[in-house]
């Protein structure tokens, strides 16, 4: 729409949006201006209000204060289905599927449109995923899918609402990199067919990559807007926290005896839509780091739950914790061993939404309990009071709900819960999902500290840079199945993306012929 000027008029401009809390102000007096086809960044610390500010644009929130105009016309969304009407559509980092519903059906109970059959909805998702190259079956139970698999179905959903903005919340967080990159490609044309974009990430290098614009938000108010273009990382983290993250210290050290042993672990898949797992063998040292790189979808889910004990379908023998057989454990026995283990759901099975803080800490810690089975109130909080100051968590307190935090604050809670219980194995699945710079850093030096302390560590992640910062060692999965480990300072991101596919066989061969050569050089 032009305005009298002749001028374009911005596809979104707000103006003093302000929201309150008990307690906190989320948003005070915040401005935005998007432009059509413009790639706007939103970047801030955990907390700074950022979701807030998207759920209010797309209605989902009411604020206290403030206008806003959507392609020069004064509005104010009071739904998310009004605002599906304007061309508003929001991928939500928590994602909102129903889990007993299929693909298609979760689509389709989302799209507001009367008339449109199932049927109709499938192809178009079909089509979709095709054109954007979102794989994705149409049929599938939602609770059969990884994180990375119904990440795709929300980004689908999005897109066949027709969005003139669309609103990113995390995108990339539980995504490999050749999957991000296509993600942005996808992007970058929506952007040229008009479509406006609001991304929400802490990956600074993405947001250097594919926006144009970006506003940085701290403490509810808006600290400054630049273009990340002309940025470095360093300087985006001083405007978003103040500071650059302090580097990791990775220490040199000789693993200590085997805390975590698969042998030939053969699983069939439970769903009709999941992964049979072939052969797995792997082991974790005390005092290593070993992690797990992959596609979504490749047998992450099935792998973790057997190792767990939600799954214990696997013979007694072929998996050990501590010297114990363990595949036939459930988890209260398992952590009896030593594990501690941090699922990727963060609401449902990392926590439970309507419990307090303090309450989550007795799914898997018990240091409050007393004796005879009495619960000690004051012990129990003051521990969530502990972690949440350790971990710097954004919550009003031990006794907020689960569910009341952000997702990257949650994440840094259950994270610290875990790492504050001193495990002997812990094995952690996309341990930093959403979390800030300066989170993620004190999450992965904590993961290191744990190491260095003698713990070993199993870490499951699609983010290849965090593997290759935390690990001393890398598989790959693929397919079902296991790839050989391999040093992490001898892998390169090109081999590992290679792995993915499932092509290591070839790649392994090589490496021990050059590693023949070298000895046959090195020889007198």
């Amino acid at each position: 729409m032009a305005s009298e000027t002749g001028m374009t008029a911005p596809r979104l401009h707000l103006a003093g949006i302000t929201k309150r809390y008990p307690g906190v102000v989320a948003n005070d007096d915040v401005a935005l201006t998007v432009q059509p086809g413009e790639i706007h960044a939103v970047l801030g610390e955990n907390g700074a209000g950022k979701s807030t500010l998207m759920k209010v644009i797309y209605g989902a929130v009411q604020p206290d204060a403030g206008q806003m105009r959507f392609d020069g016309q004064p509005v104010r969304v009071h739904n998310p289905q009004q605002a599906r009407r304007l061309g508003i559509a929001m991928v939500f980092q928590h994602f909102s599927l129903f889990e007993t519903l299929s693909v298609a059906e979760n689509v389709w109970l989302g799209l507001d449109a009367a008339g449109l059959s199932l049927a109709e909805v499938t192809r178009r998702i079909a089509q979709t995923a095709a054109a954007y190259g979102l794989d994705i079956d149409p049929a599938r139970p939602v609770h059969t899918l990884g994180v990375g698999e119904m990440q795709r179905v929300e980004i689908i959903r999005a897109l066949l609402t027709g969005p003139r903005l669309l609103i990113l919340d995390e995108p990339t967080s539980v995504l490999t990199p050749q999957a991000a990159e296509t993600l942005f490609v996808t992007l970058r044309q929506l952007a040229t067919e008009g479509c406006s974009i609001l991304y929400i990430s802490h990956k600074l290098h993405e947001i250097r990559a594919l926006c144009s614009v970006c506003t940085v938000m701290r403490a509810g108010r808006v600290a400054g807007v630049c273009d990340p273009r002309q940025e470095s990382n360093a300087s985006l983290s001083r405007l978003m926290i103040g500071a650059e993250p302090p580097a990791l210290q990775h220490h040199a050290r000789a693993p200590g005896p085997v805390a975590l042993r698969v042998e030939q672990l053969d699983l069939e898949r439970e769903s009709p839509f999941g992964v049979d797992l072939h052969e797995v063998s792997l082991h974790v040292c005390a005092g290593e780091v070993v992690g797990i790189a992959g596609v979504s979808g490749s047998g992450q889910r099935e792998l973790l739950f057997a190792l767990s004990g939600e799954d214990r379908r696997a013979p007694a023998a072929s998996i050990s914790i501590a010297g114990q057989p363990a595949g036939h454990l459930p988890p209260h026995q398992r952590r009896a061993l030593g594990l501690h283990f941090v699922p990727e759901e963060r609401l449902g099975r990392g926590a439970v939404p309507e419990m307090s803080l303090a309450h989550n800490l007795l799914l898997t810690r018990h240091d409050s309990v007393g004796p005879l089975g009495w619960l000690r109130t004051g012990a129990l909080r003051a521990q969530a009071a502990g972690i949440i100051g350790r971990f710097g968590v954004k919550a009003a307190g031990p006794d907020a709900a689960a569910r009341s935090l952000s997702g990257g604050n949650l994440q840094k809670y259950i994270m610290g819960r875990e790492i504050d219980a001193q495990p002997a194995l812990l094995i952690a699945a996309q341990p930093t999902w959403g979390v800030d710079v300066g989170a993620a850093a004190q999450i992965r030096a904590e993961i290191l500290a744990l190491r260095d302390a003698g713990c070993a560590v199993l870490v499951v992640s699609e983010e290849l840079d965090e593997l290759f910062e935390l690990c001393d060692r890398l598989h790959v999965i693929a397919k079902g199945r296991l790839s050989p480990s391999v040093a992490c300072k001898h892998a390169t991101a090109l081999q590992i993306g290679e792995w993915m596919s499932g092509l290591w066989h070839g790649s392994v061969q090589r490496r021990l012929h050059d590693m023949e050569t070298e000895a046959a050089h090195a020889a007198p």
